[in-house]
């Protein structure tokens, strides 16, 4: 019997969903807070060395952080090739603009201070901070429109596409519900950036991260109950028609899909998962609790909380919608239909299995060597050695 075999295709796809959500949240509550702090270090640094003090608290740390995105990415290529080709298709240019931020965080790392000029050091803070908003920003704005529907239909040989032209595949993204989902990931961030610095500087920095950081989690909890408002009266979900074969082949157009009602009507058939969004409420008003008492670790954890519960939320309330279309409801991808082969995703089970535990236990030692505040006195005194 072949090992694969001890584990059903639609456990293993199950699994791998699951596994996706969670690679997602690891670099949402890790790389997070290093784009909350570029977002925030215009608002918290008012001299250069004040400057030097937040770049320092995250430059340590953000290449590990950065490692949680690319495993999200290669799960997706490896684990739901059809998501890959599908979402990479749609969103070339936005993804294009999220690789482009993101390429000016670590150039800004490197090069800011390698000059004693004003002008230099304040066109690299601009960088930090674009590096920090933008893919804040956007990576909110592509949830929303995973919620909308993408206007794809796929072929009968599987190949996706879209209508319009390529920038007009940009601004259509930028629709008012994904606009919000946005501001719901951006505040999100920068109150867990917020959380971070009031963890990792003292005096007037962490006073003006936290005060920045009560108004963002006020934000961020108003958007969210303003976006889950509007899912339930103004954006139609989708649900599979007829009997569904979790253990067919991945090909999205054997599957008999309608649109109509809320996406919310998840909640009425799986009441389960509305631990999601109590976790998500429950870890912003802790985190904004925290932040008015200028707690530092557990506020930090409050944060990260509430960005499991905000990224659960879309997921449970979706399944088992992966990538849903407004075009062709039956092109839509979904966990049953979506995913590489049941040897594949038992291979990628058996290497995750061994070695996401190294990760993480790596990623907790980096933290414990480089646990500590980042002070004046020391960015003054290693002025030749640090960012």
């Amino acid at each position: 019997m072949v090992l694969s075999n001890f584990i059903d295709y639609d456990t293993l796809r199950v699994i791998w969903w699951v596994l996706l959500g969670v690679l997602l949240i690891g670099f949402a509550v890790t790389d997070g807070f290093d784009m909350g702090v570029g977002a925030l270090l215009p608002f918290v640094a008012k001299t250069d060395t004040e400057r030097r003090v937040v770049i320092n608290t995250i430059g340590p740390v953000w290449e590990g952080n950065q490692v949680w995105f690319i495993l999200g990415g290669g799960a997706i290529f490896a684990a739901w090739p059809p998501l890959y080709a599908v979402s990479f298709s749609g969103f070339y240019l936005a993804m294009f603009l999220v690789l482009a931020s993101l390429i000016l965080r670590p150039v800004g790392f490197k090069y800011r201070s390698k000059r004693d000029d004003p002008k230099w050091r304040a066109a690299w803070d601009k960088a930090l901070f674009v590096g920090g908003a933008v893919p804040a920003l956007l990576f909110g704005v592509a949830v929303g429109n995973v919620l909308l529907g993408v206007p794809f239909h796929l072929t009968p040989s599987l190949m996706p596409i879209y209508d319009g032209s390529t920038l007009g595949k940009l601004f259509g993204l930028l629709r008012p519900f994904a606009l919000l989902s946005g501001v719901v990931s951006l505040s999100m961030l920068v109150m867990l950036g917020a959380a971070w610095l009031g963890l990792k500087t003292e005096g007037v920095i962490a006073e003006r991260a936290r005060r920045i950081g009560t108004l963002a989690g006020a934000a961020a909890a108003g958007s969210y109950l303003l976006a889950g408002l509007w899912l339930l009266v103004g954006v139609k979900g989708y649900h599979l028609v007829g009997e569904v074969v979790a253990d067919g082949p991945s090909n999205p157009l054997l599957s008999e899909v309608a649109r109509g009602g809320t996406w919310l009507a998840a909640y009425v058939d799986r009441p389960w998962i509305l631990i999601a969004p109590v976790l998500a409420f429950a870890g912003i008003g802790l985190c904004v609790l925290g932040l008015r008492a200028g707690r530092e670790v557990t506020t930090l954890l409050a944060g990260q909380l509430s960005i499991v519960g905000i990224i659960s939320s879309v997921g449970l309330t979706m399944f088992p919608f992966i990538l849903p279309s407004t075009v062709d409801p039956n092109s839509s991808l979904t966990v049953w239909d979506a995913s590489s082969s049941h040897k594949t995703l038992f291979i990628m089970l058996v290497s995750a299995v061994i070695f996401m535990p190294l990760i993480l236990a790596y990623t907790a030692w980096v933290y414990k060597v480089l646990w500590g505040k980042v002070t004046e006195e020391h960015v003054t005194d290693n002025a030749d050695t640090v960012y």
